[in-house]
């Protein structure tokens, strides 16, 4: 979790930050969903998002 946090203070919250608490919880929302969860690559998942190595993994338990 502490990753999930420090990536997004340095990868995607304004330096300035932000000028609504609706703003920021929409684009935060964005990040953690959309790009952290499905885009970022990560090493420890061979240079997959944690969504898409978790569903290929599903695949993979459903069809043994």
């Amino acid at each position: 979790m502490e990753r999930v946090f420090r990536s997004l203070k340095t990868e995607w919250i304004p330096t300035i930050g932000y000028i609504s608490l609706k703003e920021a919880k929409s684009d935060i929302g964005s990040y953690l969903m959309g790009y952290y969860n499905y885009q970022r690559p990560r090493s420890f998942n061979h240079g997959l998002a944690p969504a898409i190595a978790e569903e290929k993994t599903c695949l993979v338990s459903e069809n043994s």
